[in-house]
């Protein structure tokens, strides 16, 4: 960053860390300021189909030209960075695609740029912003090989993104984690904004898996599905009223909101719905949605996972809600193997299949499935973006 002057000072940001929600919660908060007339950027990960949805403005993807001239931009400093000895190795993956993001963002002249944590937050690229507000959506266990198997731990390194005077917004945590969390807050005199005590939701109801509430005078309609995604609306509220957003605006950011991969439908005769529920926490909240709002449709289950989840804790809260459920291997290196999957998990379910690949999977649900039932495509968002590749 100091060798490109600094372009993450360019715009004032919000930063975001969790475990679960961190990207809804993001979108929404993106689309809330860009309903403000604010000129937006929304820096994610993963990626699902093209490298290029990490990095957009004003809610498009960065074009193959701009990519090009912020990626030559970035590789010249790290080239200059190596010779000069100032670096010890070239910057990883995730570092240069962080800054390339942030390059972008200054050539934009972007105002606000919403910043999603890649992993963690304490170490983490992204956390070179100077962020106007922080927040953290739920924690729960993920990536336990970097930051920790306890709660505590990977809580702490979450409360990293915490700076000196910078508010946060505190999603509801598992005690142990919230205490964590606002111990931090506590050492750096920061104000802590609590989700569950200082946003309420009220008024609930639900129309077709979509939400609608009632919050300190917001009226939100939820353009994103699920249960889960009121409390990543009430966190995203939240933000956007210390950054001083309008009541109208976070009411039309809401309505408008994309986060493609997440309860995302993309067929119909028979419905087949993605979702990137990779964790527990992230299957939980799946089955959760389709107990409460696909309740009485057969489900059959197309699920593929990386080697560095926790695949059989997954699979025991996912498979038992399907009808029939067809493993499948991701096309990704750390990806675990068909046959792999169904001598770890298969004791989950008496009607395990194993398919070839992701077309094969879904051909053989689709020659199945009655016109009622629903397929669902889960266990990895990799797996959701060879889906959302494929012409369904």
């Amino acid at each position: 960053m100091d060798r490109l002057g600094h372009p993450e000072r360019s715009f004032r940001s919000v930063h975001i860390a969790g475990t679960n929600g961190k990207g809804s919660t993001a979108a929404m908060i993106e689309a809330g300021l860009r309903a403000a007339g604010r000129r937006t950027g929304l820096y994610t990960s993963p990626h699902l189909v093209r490298i290029n949805e990490r990095i957009q403005v004003t809610g498009q993807e960065i074009s193959e030209a701009d990519f090009v001239t912020a990626f030559e931009a970035v590789q010249g400093a790290v080239e200059e960075l190596l010779a000069a000895d100032r670096v010890d190795s070239h910057p990883s993956y995730f570092e240069c695609v962080t800054a390339l993001g942030f390059e972008h963002f200054r050539r934009a002249a972007v105002e606000y740029g919403v910043i999603e944590v890649g992993l963690g937050g304490r170490l983490d690229a992204t956390n070179v912003v100077r962020p106007e507000v922080t927040a953290i959506t739920p924690i729960d266990f993920d990536h336990e090989a970097y930051l920790g198997k306890a709660a505590e731990a990977i809580s702490a390194e979450k409360a990293g993104i915490l700076k000196p005077g910078i508010p946060v917004v505190l999603a509801p945590q598992r005690p142990e984690a919230r205490q964590a969390i606002e111990a931090r807050a506590a050492e750096l005199g920061i104000r802590v904004v609590r989700v569950e005590q200082d946003w309420r939701a009220e008024q609930v109801r639900a129309e077709g898996g979509r939400y609608r509430f009632v919050a300190r005078g917001v009226h939100a309609e939820l353009a994103l599905a699920g249960q889960h995604q009121v409390t990543n609306a009430l966190t995203a509220m939240a933000a956007l009223d210390l950054l001083g957003v309008p009541r109208e605006a976070i009411e039309q950011g809401l309505r408008t909101a994309r986060w493609p991969g997440r309860l995302e439908t993309v067929a119909h005769n028979p419905l087949v719905l993605l979702d990137g529920a990779h964790n527990p926490a992230g299957a939980r909240a799946l089955v959760r949605f389709l107990q409460q709002h696909q309740a009485g449709r057969r489900v059959w289950l197309i699920y593929g996972a990386m080697r560095d989840k926790a695949v059989d804790e997954v699979a025991g809260i996912l498979f038992p809600a399907a009808y029939r459920v067809i493993l499948t291997q991701v096309g990704q290196p750390r990806a675990v193997s068909a046959r792999t999957l169904a001598a770890l998990v298969s004791h989950h379910h008496p009607e395990v299949a194993v398919s070839g690949g992701l077309p094969e999977a879904l051909a053989r649900a689709r020659a199945e499935a009655s016109e009622k039932d629903i397929i669902v495509v889960t266990g990895s968002l990799f797996l959701v973006g060879e889906a959302k590749s494929m012409d369904l």
